[in-house]
């Protein structure tokens, strides 16, 4: 299996020839938000047989992007997605499947388990349509678990089931993270918990507020090293795999 980062939430899991594409952000500008590092992904990371949608916020829930997403595609979403983002409806093309935590979805020879997320799942914050925030665990020859946003909660291990391979956010787009998100500090507890054999830090270093680029300018830099150091003090077993835009990790997994 391998795994490649595309930047933020967005990562292709290859695994028992299956292609899994999460969260899929292609945007060069996302409202006030502009792509600070690596090069937009190549049209090749927009292919994929199943792709997911951890929650309904627009820089995981990007219509645009998942436009681009080729006819007979997979998605799922969360429950409700349809209805809360009227864009959704028009991707006609895109088989779209509504989940919700406990759910399981086979795709070839892969089972996708739907696990809960301590996240706003809202569109907009006042938003009268709520759906849940998810997260996922790709079962194949690996068992991989894709957070999503979500903040750290005391059932996290039994809710999520052992992983071998975790994809962990461990920042954000700006230079504050509220409530419902992983931090560097707090990813490092949650890998803690989880205690896979590998992990992967994504969602930091790639999106930045326009005209911010003074304001605690390390918050977008460091999470990624941060994670790193603090995952060899709290879950020195696992192997933590930085990467770059655009790299790829084969993981050890158990055989």
């Amino acid at each position: 299996m391998e795994i490649t980062w595309w930047g933020h939430a967005t990562c292709t899991v290859e695994d028992s020839d299956v292609r899994v594409l999460t969260d899929p952000l292609f945007a060069r500008r996302l409202a006030h938000l502009r792509r600070r590092r690596g090069a937009l992904p190549p049209p090749g990371a927009w292919r994929a047989d199943v792709a997911v949608v951890s929650h309904l916020h627009a820089d995981h829930l990007h219509v645009p992007s998942l436009a681009r997403l080729a006819p007979g595609t997979r998605l799922l979403v969360p429950r409700g997605a349809p209805r809360a983002v009227p864009g959704l409806r028009r991707l006609s093309h895109l088989r779209v499947t509504e989940v919700a935590p406990g759910d399981r979805v086979s795709v070839g020879d892969l089972l996708i388990r739907v696990v809960p997320a301590r996240h706003d799942g809202r569109r907009l914050p006042v938003g009268p349509h709520r759906s849940p925030a998810l997260g996922y665990v790709v079962e194949g020859e690996a068992r991989t678990y894709f957070a999503g946003d979500t903040g750290l909660f005391d059932a996290m291990a039994e809710e999520v089931g052992p992983v071998d391979v975790a994809l962990l956010p461990v920042g954000g787009w700006g230079p504050y993270l509220g409530e419902g998100h992983l931090d560097a500090g707090r990813a490092a507890r949650a890998l803690a918990r989880l205690a896979p054999r590998s992990a992967v830090p994504v969602h930091y270093g790639t999106y930045w507020p326009i005209g911010m680029d003074a304001v605690r300018p390390h918050e977008f830099h460091a999470p990624g090293d941060e994670f790193v150091r603090l995952a060899a003090e709290r879950a020195p077993g696992v192997a933590v795999h930085r990467l770059g835009h655009g790299e790829s990790v084969r993981p050890e997994v158990a055989r």
